[in-house]
């Protein structure tokens, strides 16, 4: 695709909100106005490319002042994908492909590319309309940090940032009362948050998804320190994280046409560590406080690099890939490389092998 076919873009966001999703609106929708395009907006996912009453104009205007806010000023989803929406029947609820309506819609609008801002699971339906037709240039989003193809993911370092100042409070506390207290973090199959926050929040035990651990040797650390007068301990555990041989620790069943919903490993943990030890400890999780509030910095200055380096994209003619990280530039990789993999913690990075040298138990 040339410069010239570009004349009307869209902006959809997906997937749970990230600090810094406004940050790539804002410099999205003011590089394109800048090259005489239209911008539209899609609230709520993919769902305003269904109800078309959705979609609403961006201008200079509408974006005033936004960098600096949380949450996304079109809304997000982390359901409603078009390919596999739940439908209730009589006998149950079905999935139904709406996805030729989408791109019925995209084209009856006369836009001519999306820029779709999103982590894992909203790229991978992005990738899908890419084999259907329409245009797309991915944005990579999620606190997880677990997108391949990016050296990070904007909302990572507001998450991370978020999680240390808890951590930070809880020493007190847990000091003070000489209990165990274990944050449980987000983290579905990758355990960045949890490392990063842990070990700068100086936790003694931390749980990642990628090693599944032994209680026994959780329980052991803890007992080491109550030997040595440290009566206290801190332990940072990622939703994602189980025991060996054991299973994610889910919130109810899978509901169709989402990821099954995972939490509770934390207070199975805590149990745990009370029935092994007889130390008083207590449960907490953040949840989505590590997605709210204002992003760094950091999250805003990438955020606004990743909007215009998409539209920069669209000018230079390339569609069907993803915006990423590669320090210190920002460039462009095919989106279905961007996708093929979830980008873990290798266990021999520089960061676990910090961990291990600091004393720090990982469970193993």
């Amino acid at each position: 695709m040339s410069t010239t076919q570009i004349r009307r873009i869209a902006i959809n966001t997906g997937g749970g909100d990230a600090p810094g999703l406004n940050a790539v609106i804002r410099a999205a929708t003011l590089a394109a106005l800048a090259r005489g395009w239209e911008v539209w907006g899609v609230r709520h996912g993919y769902r305003g490319l269904l109800d078309m009453s959705h979609l609403v104009p961006l201008t200079a205007e509408s974006v005033r002042g936004i960098t600096h806010r949380g949450g996304s000023v079109l809304g997000t989803a982390n359901r409603g994908n078009p390919f596999e929406l739940p439908v209730k029947t009589d006998s149950g609820t079905v999935t139904v492909d709406r996805s030729a309506e989408v791109v019925a819609n995209f084209r009856a609008r006369g836009l001519d590319a999306l820029v779709c801002i999103g982590g894992d699971g909203s790229l991978r339906i992005a990738h899908r309309f890419v084999q259907k037709g329409i245009p797309v240039v991915g944005v990579p989003k999620t606190i997880d940090n677990d997108l391949s193809g990016t050296v990070v993911t904007f909302g990572f370092d507001t998450a991370v940032g978020t999680a240390t100042d808890a951590i930070d409070k809880l020493h007190t506390t847990a000091e003070a009362h000489e209990r165990v207290m274990v944050v449980e973090v987000m983290g579905r199959y990758a355990g960045w948050i949890a490392l990063n926050s842990g070990l700068s929040g100086g936790a003694d035990v931390i749980l990642i998804p990628e090693l599944p651990f032994d209680i026994a040797k959780v329980c052991e650390k803890i007992q080491r320190r109550e030997a040595a007068g440290r009566r206290f301990s801190i332990v940072v555990v990622a939703e994602g994280a189980r025991p060996l041989g054991g299973e994610l620790t889910t919130r109810g069943p899978k509901e169709a046409g989402r990821e099954v919903l995972l939490g509770g490993i934390g207070q199975r943990v805590a149990e745990e560590i009370a029935r092994l030890t007889g130390k008083e400890t207590r449960a907490l999780v953040l949840g989505h406080l590590q997605r709210g509030g204002g992003p760094t910095t950091f999250d805003r200055l990438l955020g606004l690099r990743f909007g215009a380096a998409a539209v920069r994209a669209l000018a230079e003619g390339k569609v069907n890939v993803m915006v990423a990280l590669d320090p210190p530039q920002v460039k462009t990789i095919d989106l279905g490389q961007a996708i093929e993999r979830i980008k873990t913690v290798p266990l021999d990075s520089d960061t676990v092998l910090t961990a291990r040298s600091l004393g720090v138990c990982l469970g193993d």
